[in-house]
């Protein structure tokens, strides 16, 4: 019954999310739902200690991560300087060659630590346009942004500022550039295996003779190329932000050793506070490399963003409260269904998995499907079992280094199913529908889901990290 109980309020959560409803509110109600059956006098009890203390402990870790991420990549919109990249790219790689185009714009954005939610808007006007001229379905818009935004620069690339690599910092005490090799072998495969996909769809509708379609929703009207920043100096702030990343990262640990104690004045008597360097120096990295790369946009486009600023940058704030708050909800739901007798069941059966690095995909990228989240699913896994990962690779010799990386991407394996809010913003974006177009975002989860599996095969083979 207990197990019942566990995957009702999961379920529950999964369908409420599907159905568009918000988690904010959802995951409380199912959280103490599932407690409720179980043990009626713990509901008040554990809303308060576990599923607020978690929560809350969450947004101090993220919520400035998710902040200066969001208002980066609004100032790099409002700026030009995306539309400037986008241009640049066409202009390389050429007009015929729309699907890799979109992938690589959208792969060079996320990866410079622009939001994935602010790549599609920044990249859908292009990618209509490009797919239109080159008379390809626009049904296949979606999969080729998610493949760019969604996939390898999203987890897999090391160093990426995405908060779905720098969760498995705080639980391991890694850095954002954790197993490099793994990660670049991993992110090949996806990009060559889902750009393989993209073309055979590509083909097909040329041979039935499918044209880009009309009668079409959302069309955006056509870009207009005048007047854009450079394309260097649009760059630059993206190259920054890799560059100060990887600096701080490095940095850092020198400057603050192990940990830092200092006083904080209360009333009374001063209280001692202890910060480990381990568990932030991820965190403090990508902070310092967006605040510099914010800075730089501001400075050279300081003209253009004076107009737009306030009206246009309040709505990024909004939306990183409303993804993180989103994405704590979830943590809170997660610790507290660990809670209970019927996930000790479920653990149980996982932990019957020999192997700890499949263990650990597996229970990421499960999670991570069932929550609709990357970030959400890797957090509950992770604040409910990331120990006993440690305590199995520590067993067997396995760097913590290769337990971050198989999170990060396990997190971005299944996580695309239909309840996404990336998927759903994707798709109400262009204008489609899951039937008409979610069948490719399919097939980029599924890639990246099995990619998982081939870096793992290859660290045991090879030992490299």
């Amino acid at each position: 019954m207990s197990l019942l109980i566990v995957v009702a309020a999961l379920g529950f959560l999964m369908f409420m999310a599907y159905k568009g409803h918000s988690v904010i509110l959802f995951a409380p109600i199912a959280a103490m739902g599932a407690v409720l059956l179980t043990n009626p006098g713990l509901v008040a009890p554990m809303f308060t200690g576990l599923f607020m203390t978690k929560m809350v402990g969450f947004i101090a870790n993220y919520f400035p991560v998710f902040l200066l991420g969001a208002i980066f990549g609004k100032l790099m919109e409002i700026s030009g300087f995306a539309k400037s990249i986008v241009s640049a790219v066409i202009k390389v790689v050429g007009a015929r060659n729309a699907m890799l185009t979109i992938v690589l714009v959208g792969a060079l954005l996320t990866y410079g630590g622009v939001s994935l939610f602010v790549v599609v808007f920044a990249v859908y006007p292009f990618a209509a346009e490009m797919f239109r001229q080159g008379d390809i379905p626009k049904r296949l818009i979606p999969g080729t942004i998610a493949l760019g935004a969604f996939t390898f620069t999203m987890d897999a690339i090391p160093g990426t500022p995405q908060i779905q690599n720098i969760i498995p910092t705080t639980f391991f005490g890694t850095t954002g550039y954790a197993a490099p090799v793994l990660g670049i072998f991993g992110g090949i495969i996806v990009f060559l295996a889902g750009m393989a996909y993209l073309e055979w769809q590509r083909r097909k509708a040329l041979a039935k003779g499918e044209g880009y379609g009309e009668g079409h929703t959302n069309e955006p009207t056509s870009f207009a190329t005048d007047k854009l920043p450079h394309p260097l100096l649009a760059l630059t702030p993206l190259v920054l932000v890799g560059v100060v990343n990887l600096l701080m990262t490095n940095l850092i640990p020198k400057a603050f050793g192990k940990e830092t104690i200092f006083d904080s004045t209360v009333v009374g008597k001063p209280a001692p506070i202890t910060v480990a360097t381990s568990a932030n120096v991820a965190i403090w990295a990508v902070l310092a490399a967006l605040l510099v790369g914010i800075l730089f946009v501001v400075v050279t486009a300081f003209k253009t963003l004076r107009e737009h600023f306030t009206e246009e940058v309040k709505p990024a704030i909004a939306g990183s409260l409303l993804a993180t708050m989103n994405t704590a909800s979830e943590y809170g739901f997660g610790a507290v269904i660990a809670a209970l007798a019927g996930f000790k069941i479920v653990a149980d059966g996982l932990t019957a998995i020999p192997d700890p690095l499949v263990r650990e995909a597996v229970t990421v990228t499960s999670l991570a499907g069932i929550t609709g989240s990357a970030s959400g699913g890797m957090s509950i896994a992770l604040g409910a079992m990331a120990q006993s990962f440690i305590d199995a690779a520590n067993a067997t010799g396995i760097p913590m280094e290769v337990l971050h990386r198989v999170a990060s991407m396990a997190s971005g394996g299944m996580d695309t199913l239909p309840h996404n809010g990336a998927v759903i913003t994707l798709l109400a974006v262009t204008g489609l529908t899951h039937k008409t177009s979610y069948k490719d975002i399919f097939a980029m989860t599924i890639i990246k889901t099995l990619a998982v599996f081939v870096i793992i095969g290859l660290y045991y083979a090879t030992g490299l990290v």
